[in-house]
């Protein structure tokens, strides 16, 4: 939703989650010891080659472009962003988990024809044995919360900014004027009546269709929750960012 806002301003670039970071972890891996090629790299040529992949795949936009790449994974590279680009931040997008899987949940049942490739095991299990897959390490949720957690108590913490959902869809002007004001840049008059972005060829790889769909208004809209309360609540000590503790490092919530 952040994104099919953010692509309304003509300046900006954003879309689906792109392959740039691991494109990115690729070559580094190869330019280091354990790829075996390090002997051939100092880290003037590694920076410049790790830049050339950025440069090669956002060719398209201008020179005054601020480009939103939204791989959920960027938090576990954080000291290489700010070595790449100094001046990147990064904008986590959070939601209670609980709800995350109950809107998982509520795709599959809408495409009760398709076998997701999202989850690691029990794609046919129950809602739990699929929470459990979502949440492990490697896991659709599990890899980015842990991910962001790192950063969040880390010494890059400064470069996050956390957009928690039920904010931005209840007051999507105010949460993007203080997020203009944090990146510094020029206010835009966004139309939040007509959000609406979609992603078909993408989320029908996943065999989730409808995944990245986004409805023309942005609004919150209060639904009953579709999975058991006890799976829900399983999850509500995962939800760190909705407590006023611990945030030791100041993260900027908006």
């Amino acid at each position: 939703m952040l994104a099919a806002l953010l692509r309304q301003n003509p300046r900006f670039d954003a879309a689906v989650s792109s392959p740039v970071v691991s494109l990115v972890e690729t070559l580094r891996q190869r330019m280091s010891a354990t790829g075996g090629l390090g002997v051939f790299f100092d880290d003037s040529r590694r920076e410049k080659l790790l830049r050339a992949v950025f440069d090669a795949y956002y060719d398209g936009t201008s020179n005054d472009s601020v480009v939103f790449d939204t791989n959920r994974t960027w938090t576990a590279q954080i000291p290489l962003l700010a070595t790449l680009y100094p001046r990147s931040r990064i904008i986590c997008c959070v939601r209670e988990i609980g709800w995350i899987i109950d809107s998982i949940e509520r795709l599959l049942h809408k495409n009760p024809l398709q076998v997701s490739r999202l989850f690691e095991s029990h794609p046919r299990g129950s809602a739990y044995e699929r929470a459990e897959s979502l949440m492990s390490e490697n896991g659709l949720i599990g890899q980015s919360w842990r991910t962001l957690r790192e950063a969040w108590f880390g010494d890059y913490a400064n470069r996050l900014i956390v957009i928690p959902y039920n904010r931005l869809a209840a007051d999507p002007a105010e949460v993007m004027a203080r997020l203009y004001q944090e990146l510094d840049e020029v206010p835009f008059a966004h139309d939040f009546d007509n959000a609406a972005y979609d992603e078909p060829a993408y989320d029908g790889s996943l065999g989730m269709p409808g995944m990245h769909r986004v409805r023309n208004k942005v609004t919150f809209q209060q639904r009953p929750l579709g999975i058991p309360p006890d799976l829900f609540e399983r999850y509500n000590a995962a939800n760190f960012w909705l407590r006023s503790e611990p945030n030791p490092r100041g993260v900027t919530i908006l």
